[in-house]
């Protein structure tokens, strides 16, 4: 007997219920199937959770208690398996993304108001009309000035969606009323080569400060500029560099290394191995190269810095890396938050890995830097402590270690002068920015006919300067003696201040690079003034043991020389 079609979705639905029913009283194990399933651990902390909801005595911010819970885990891990907040998420999407929509300005909070520094070249703030010195006084009609404002807020004011638009009003010097402006956001940059020029007649320069999506892209279309202008050789300035994709990172490394050479490899938790090699459309396998690093270097900066080193191309130059091997991966965890968990570790052709120790705990991993301080490393090669259960041989004999860090082929310390603590601070809490801003609002037409290399060659702060900026610091409450000792070194940063403001980010590396120990260093190899390790190793190879042995004296010692020093 045929059953009536019109029970069948009645039956195909009691079948659906019975099978979910069985299903749940089944024990399947060992299947992959069962990662994001409930199990006891899991339902622990889900009920933990339910009850601080339903049964605490007081209202709890649960979403705050399951975040910290998230952290405490993870810090249990390794210093580098991070979690990302739902509200940060944007922020560090766009940031590896390499760009973010809005309006193109650079800004800072000039008594309350939002005071446009520079408008980006070509951006839709410039093309609007919008010029440096302007105060932006309201978005949309939304206030924008006031003490309670907090840059945060200020700009979720000016971002938004794509090709929408924004009515500003504008205070400009030299008009009794306000301006208006409407704008429409673009795409908006985040540049990641932050300087590319031609630091000899043959020696070229780029500035990475992080390896972004973006990357290579900026990085190719200034390695072309400076192959145009004559470039058979290039300084790549990875100082400062904390890492970002592993692929970005290898399609640089690409560039300089022929095809089927090994890049690096990496090993996850089951020990499978997956190899990287460099293909042929490298177009500076030919080109020498010297890459710059410090003690900030890390991630995929200590990649490229170790695949070149490890393949004996090119020369490492600066002081001991970071010291981080290992690989994360970004995982979503479903409520727009999301955590970057270490899925591999991985190594540099000889087989080194550079990742340092972090058994002690994520505080005394974090803290090795005044590490390095106390030890004196950072001032002397021979205080760099090395292991020789990790040493390796690249294929030209040359030895490097792994264990922590890459070690340069030519050692550069700290330079006292323009690293000094107190201008260091003055820079870094915006006091010299702010003052080369409100020095450039005095008398902007006194630098409207600089040429951008005019500038850089031949403008010189001069003491007059150096007096309004004491003054500036003794009405904002500061006084330092900074100013008796490092009085050409605080020129020569608000030089590079100014020029960021008239010119953008590349003019404040080019102004900064003129006074920078580590560049004259490069100039001179690349000159064949001083020798590399590989150069002057003897025919069973040394490596770094060479550094104190055969190189200039500058090199070990705490104060390099003078004629470096003050060139």
């Amino acid at each position: 007997m045929k059953m009536k079609k019109k029970y069948w979705p009645l039956v195909l639905g009691a079948a659906i219920a019975l099978g979910v029913f069985i299903g749940g009283k089944l024990n399947f194990t060992d299947s992959s199937d069962r990662i994001f399933t409930s199990n006891s651990k899991k339902d622990k902390l889900n009920r933990l959770i339910d009850y601080i909801d339903y049964e605490y005595v007081d209202d709890v911010n649960t979403d705050s208690i399951v975040d910290v819970t998230v952290n405490g885990i993870l810090e249990n891990l390794d210093p580098h398996s991070v979690y990302i907040p739902k509200d940060e998420m944007q922020e560090v999407t766009e940031n590896m993304k390499g760009d973010f929509v809005g309006i193109g300005i650079s800004f800072y909070t000039h008594n309350d108001t939002i005071t446009v520094i520079r408008t980006l070249e070509g951006g839709p703030s410039e093309k609007a009309g919008l010029k440096a010195g302007d105060r932006i006084i309201t978005a949309n009609g939304d206030s924008l000035f006031g003490r309670d404002l907090e840059n945060g807020d200020l700009v979720k004011k000016l971002k938004g969606l794509i090709d929408t638009k924004v009515n500003l009003e504008i205070i400009r010097r030299g008009y009794s009323k306000p301006l208006a402006f409407t704008v429409t956001r673009g795409h908006i940059p985040i540049k990641s080569v932050d300087a590319a020029y031609m630091l000899a007649d043959s020696l070229g320069y780029i500035k990475i400060n992080r390896f972004a999506e973006s990357t290579y892209r900026e990085f190719k279309t200034e390695l072309n500029k400076l192959q145009a202008l004559g470039a058979t050789q290039l300084a790549l300035d990875l100082r400062e560099n904390p890492g970002g994709f592993l692929g970005v990172a290898e399609k640089i490394i690409d560039e300089f290394l022929e095809d089927k050479t090994l890049i690096l490899f990496t090993k996850n938790k089951s020990g499978q191995i997956e190899k990287n090699y460099a293909t042929s459309r490298g177009d500076f396998e030919n080109g020498k190269v010297y890459v710059l690093i410090d003690e900030n270097s890390a991630s995929a900066s200590e990649i490229v810095a170790g695949a070149l080193q490890d393949n004996d191309k090119g020369v490492i130059v600066g002081r001991r890396s970071y010291g981080k091997g290992l690989v994360q991966r970004e995982m979503q965890l479903g409520d727009g938050s999301a955590v970057r968990l270490t899925v591999s570790r991985y190594y540099t052709p000889t087989g080194r890995s550079i990742q340092r120790a972090y058994d002690e705990g994520n505080g005394d991993y974090f803290d090795d830097y005044y590490s390095r301080i106390e030890s004196g490393e950072l001032f002397d090669a021979s205080k760099i402590e090395v292991a020789d259960s990790l040493k390796f041989i690249t294929p030209k004999g040359k030895i490097v270690y792994g264990g922590g860090g890459i070690i340069p082929d030519v050692f550069v310390p700290v330079d006292r002068a323009m690293n000094n603590e107190t201008l260091l601070y003055l820079y870094r809490r915006g006091l010299i920015n702010n003052f080369a801003f409100e020095h450039l609002e005095r008398d902007r037409e006194a630098y409207a006919k600089q040429t951008r290399q005019d500038f850089i060659s031949f403008y010189e702060v001069d003491d007059a300067v150096i007096d309004e900026f004491q003054e500036y610091l003794e009405i904002k409450g500061r006084t330092s003696s900074v100013f008796v000792t490092y009085k050409e070194e605080i020129k020569h940063y608000i030089k590079a201040a100014i020029a960021e403001q008239l010119f953008g980010t590349g003019a404040f590396e080019e102004v900064l690079n003129q006074r920078d120990i580590m560049i004259e260093k490069i100039i001179h190899l690349s000159a064949g003034v001083i020798k590399t390790v590989a150069e002057t190793a003897d025919s069973n190879g040394q490596g770094f043991d060479a550094i104190n042995k055969d190189l200039p004296k500058a090199q070990t010692e705490q104060e390099v020389d003078n004629d470096i020093l003050n060139d």
